[in-house]
């Protein structure tokens, strides 16, 4: 387990105005409660934050904002993914110009299965011209969505070859097997699971934490979790299945959109449904069925 980054650090959702502009007053007051809630720290423009969708400009801003209102730069792990990686040198220097030094990384995602050489000189180029030894750069996992995949081959040299600076792997791979082969291998890294439903058994074979979706709505039921995982009762274990569940209650539902439903349904404020092209709002029917199904599932978190 490395000492750079432990515990929950939920990829916070986006929120965006109905115009499609980023909401930062919105998306400051969910990161605080977040906090409240027992996180550690949260993961800006990741995947479930629509990352991609939004500009270095934008990016840059809210990093920006959040500071200026009291977040912490030791509170914020930095997603710097773009299509070009002078980009996302940018993005880095920028973040560490802030105070992020944890900051989350997966090489340009058009191209069909890169192989490692490839994926590991985009590495080295972002990490090179960031040029700052205080980097605490996470290797983004998350071959589903991207196609490019993280070999043991290549993480190993990643590390070697940037010592203190590759500190870990955020695995989105969705595998309790990967994870766990990540943790038993890489005993010297953070190994930060995207899996909700496999972070205590991850966790209970040396990895460090998680980075994930389902904290935007159960940020205190992740938090207790993570902070005993081998503890975990069979009520939590459900709750977090039941929630999973939501995910995929029709064929082919994009899982931004069933995060922003749910928080909606949550907290009262339909704002949360909003989001970013190409992204498009749920149909009213599959909307209203994903806010029944999380009223059932609400009560019993509400409770724990």
């Amino acid at each position: 387990m490395n000492p750079d980054i432990s515990g929950l650090w939920p990829a916070m959702l986006t929120p965006v105005a109905a115009d499609g502009t980023l909401d930062t007053p919105r998306a400051l007051a969910h990161a605080r409660h977040l906090l409240a809630q027992g996180s550690d720290g949260i993961t800006l423009f990741g995947t479930t934050s629509e990352g991609p969708a939004f500009t270095n400009a934008e990016r840059k801003g809210l990093l920006e904002h959040m500071i200026a209102h009291g977040i912490r730069p030791d509170q914020i792990v930095v997603t710097t993914t773009c299509s070009a990686l002078a980009d996302a040198i940018d993005l880095g220097q920028h973040a560490i110009a802030q105070g992020c030094m944890r900051q989350l990384f997966m090489p340009p995602f058009y191209f069909r299965q890169p192989p490692d050489a490839g994926i590991m000189a985009s590495v080295t180029t972002v990490v090179d011209g960031i040029g700052d030894p205080r980097l605490k750069m996470l290797l983004y996992h998350i071959p589903g969505l991207s196609s490019v995949v993280f070999t043991h081959n290549s993480i190993r040299t990643l590390a070697e070859r940037h010592p203190g600076q590759v500190i870990g792997v955020k695995d989105s791979s969705g595998s309790l097997e990967h994870g766990l082969a990540l943790a038993r291998a890489f005993p010297q890294l953070a190994i930060l699971s995207g899996a909700e439903q496999y972070v205590a058994e991850i966790m209970r074979a040396g990895g460090s934490g998680s980075i994930n979706g389902l904290a935007n709505i159960a940020p205190a039921l992740m938090a207790r979790i993570i902070a005993h995982p081998d503890q975990v009762s069979p009520q939590d274990e459900q709750l977090v299945l039941d929630l999973l569940a939501l995910l995929s209650l029709r064929p082919g539902l994009a899982f931004v959109n069933v995060y922003k439903t749910m928080l909606a349904e949550q907290t009262g404020d339909d704002a949360w449904l909003n989001v970013r092209a190409p992204l498009s709002p749920l149909e009213s029917e599959v909307e209203q069925q994903v806010r029944t199904a999380y009223r059932a599932i609400g009560a019993a978190l509400s409770r724990v």
